[in-house]
């Protein structure tokens, strides 16, 4: 679908100089005309590519949007990561790490969805590594328990799920084309991780109690990752117009606490709010005030694991630098062959 980009952008200051990125578009002298063309494909809900004229400000959300999305999937796989060697059987360990594979493979797709549009990997992970740029706050949260492994993929995917089907429809292409894959495998995940705690419910009350414990933690950052009610969502009106959001922040939350509440049901648990029951008039289900002060602290990086999942992601990065070189070294050589063999072809 997209190049996985292991060819680094030229590190010379002349090409470096003359590369675009989000910040700085170079004129376009038919942006009359182009504008117009954009209009006409926001109005008929259409597709933007990466070759076509696109506002700055458009350009700019989206690579906003597509790189935090991709830290996020990145950032996410160390919650999990870190219960691989720790799983209670090879089946568990199995599963788990396909998932966590599962969750680098989608960084991979919305890394080079975000460098059709000119930023290079190298800008967007230097911005993730020097906290500029932001990731779900789910994911700044500890998974002390086994019963948080399965948590995560019933609570946190299932809010994906519902945040990231919308994307689908997104009006830039590359976008929309890798989230049809992504969802299909986070609906995967989502139901693995039902089963996980399902099975888990049939054991022993310690098991029982664990999954609950693990509930009660997640339950509110879960509701809080759709993101501050649509009065406080400073992006929200723009990314609407331009038909990157499609439904908002409280909607999206409003729909996943219907489609929860009768899961939790048939798992045996209890979500841990006081205040929630359905409205019978609307079929809607009425929850609780979410605890928007510590939201904001943890996407500030004050939440219990923001030190922890930088440091560590940062590190890795590091220590990954041989097999980026190696590639690159290998890539050259592949390319010296290749000019020599056509070379004595044209001789």
């Amino acid at each position: 679908m997209y190049t996985q980009a292991l060819d680094l952008p030229p590190t010379d200051s002349a090409a470096l100089a003359s590369a675009p990125s989000s910040a700085a578009i170079p004129f376009d002298p038919r942006a009359a005309s182009g504008q117009s063309h954009f209009d006409a494909m926001m109005d008929a809900d259409g597709k933007i590519e990466p070759q076509d004229w696109m506002p700055s400000a458009y350009r700019k959300t989206l690579v906003r949007q597509i790189s935090q999305h991709a830290h996020s999937e990145i950032i996410g796989m160390q919650p999990e990561g870190n219960w691989i060697a720790s799983a209670p059987s090879l089946k568990r360990k199995a599963i788990l790490i396909a998932k966590v594979q599962d969750e680098g493979g989608h960084g991979l797709y919305l890394y080079s969805a975000a460098e059709t549009l000119g930023t290079s990997r190298d800008q967007m992970l230097d911005a993730l590594h020097t906290a500029k740029a932001k990731y779900s706050s789910i994911f700044n949260y500890p998974t002390p328990e086994w019963a948080d492994v399965g948590v995560i993929g019933w609570l946190v995917d299932g809010a994906a799920i519902m945040n990231q089907i919308p994307l689908c429809r997104c009006t830039y292409g590359p976008y929309a084309r890798a989230m049809i894959r992504i969802c299909k495998e986070e609906s995967f995940h989502q139901r693995q991780g039902f089963e996980s705690l399902m099975t888990q419910m049939q054991g022993t009350p310690e098991q029982r109690q664990m999954v609950q414990n693990a509930v009660n933690r997640w339950w509110w950052p879960v509701l809080a990752m759709f993101g501050p009610p649509d009065t406080d969502s400073p992006n929200s009106a723009e990314t609407t117009r331009w038909g990157i959001k499609r439904i908002s922040n409280d909607d999206l939350r409003q729909r996943f606490v219907d489609a929860t509440v009768p899961q939790a049901k048939i798992l045996g648990v209890t979500l841990p709010d006081p205040d929630l029951k359905l409205d019978e008039a609307t079929g809607k289900h009425a929850y609780g005030p979410i605890d928007w002060d510590e939201f904001w602290a943890v996407v500030k990086g004050k939440g219990p694991c923001n030190q922890e999942r930088l440091t560590r992601r940062v590190s890795a990065h590091e220590e990954g630098q041989w097999v980026r070189d190696a590639a690159q070294a290998y890539a050259a050589k592949q390319r010296a062959r290749n000019q020599v063999r056509a070379e004595m072809e044209a001789a």
